[in-house]
C-alpha cells in the first residue's frame, strides 16, 4: 500500500513552538480561570500555568514584538495573581524558634 504524500498530515509544519497554538491554549485556561473563579479565588495551579505559557510565548523570537511585549505585560500581572493566592509562610513563634536552635545546638555538641 502506497502512502499519500498530498495527506495533510504529512504537509504539517514540523513539531516546535507554535505560537498559534500556545496562543489558543493560553485564551482557553483564561476563559476557564474566568468562568470557574469563586468569591475566595481562583485556582492558583491554573493561574500558574497561565502565567508559563505566557512567558514562554513572550520569549518566542517569532512572535509579532506587540504581542510579545503584551504576553510580557500579563505573564507578570498572572504572577502577581499567583503570589497574592499563594498563602502566607507558617510563621513560628519565638519559643519554638528558641526550641529548634536548642536542639541544634545540643546535637552538635
Amino acid at each position: 500500500m502506497a502512502l499519500d504524500r498530498y495527506d495533510p498530515i504529512f504537509m504539517a509544519p514540523p513539531a516546535g513552538p507554535n505560537p498559534e497554538l500556545m496562543l489558543s491554549a493560553v485564551l482557553h485556561l483564561m476563559s476557564h480561570y474566568t468562568a470557574h473563579h469563586s468569591a475566595e479565588g481562583g485556582c492558583i495551579k491554573l493561574a500558574s500555568v497561565i502565567e508559563r505559557h505566557l512567558k514562554a510565548l513572550a520569549s518566542l523570537p517569532e512572535l509579532a514584538p506587540v504581542l510579545s511585549a503584551t504576553c510580557q505585560q500579563l505573564s507578570e500581572q498572572w504572577a502577581h495573581v499567583v503570589e497574592r493566592q499563594l498563602p502566607p509562610p507558617e510563621r513560628s513563634s519565638f519559643l519554638a524558634r528558641i526550641m529548634t536552635r536548642a536542639r541544634h545546638a545540643g546535637s552538635m555538641v
